[in-house]
């Protein structure tokens, strides 16, 4: 049995569309890892997680776009880091980001390296949410 070109596309076009349906399938259930902050280390770079956690300290930039906040999951703490396009979107939603300070949040972002110290960047503005 010989394999000829139109074979050779025929499977790779089956292949494709059960790999795109099984993406379509499985991917709403994927959910992004909570984790502790005494967990987080420079393996991680890149990864989406998400950690429960208390806001204890808020500063922003000297132009008001961007707001540095310290992070307690009461296994350790690190920044989260708001940019201009998030920060619009929290106060889209009439919250101002001081209100947060002292408040017990979930919240989901990336993690990165600066200054060879771990931070949080935030998603978006939908992934700083008040718990009880």
């Amino acid at each position: 049995m010989e394999i000829t070109d139109d074979k050779l596309l025929k499977i790779a076009l089956v292949t494709s569309l059960i790999g795109i349906i099984g993406l379509l399938i499985f991917t709403p259930t994927i959910e992004v890892k909570k984790v502790k902050i005494e967990d987080i280390d420079r393996g991680m770079i890149d990864e989406e997680v998400c950690i429960d956690c208390v806001i204890t300290d808020i500063a922003s930039s000297a132009s008001k776009s961007s707001y540095f906040l310290t992070i307690n999951d009461g296994t350790g703490q690190m920044s989260l880091i708001i940019f201009e396009k998030q920060a619009a979107e929290i106060q889209t939603n009439s919250l101002d980001i001081s209100d947060f300070k002292g408040k017990k949040v979930e919240v989901t972002g990336k993690i990165t390296e600066y200054n060879s110290e771990l931070e949080l960047i935030l998603s978006s503005g939908d992934s700083l949410k008040i718990t009880n």
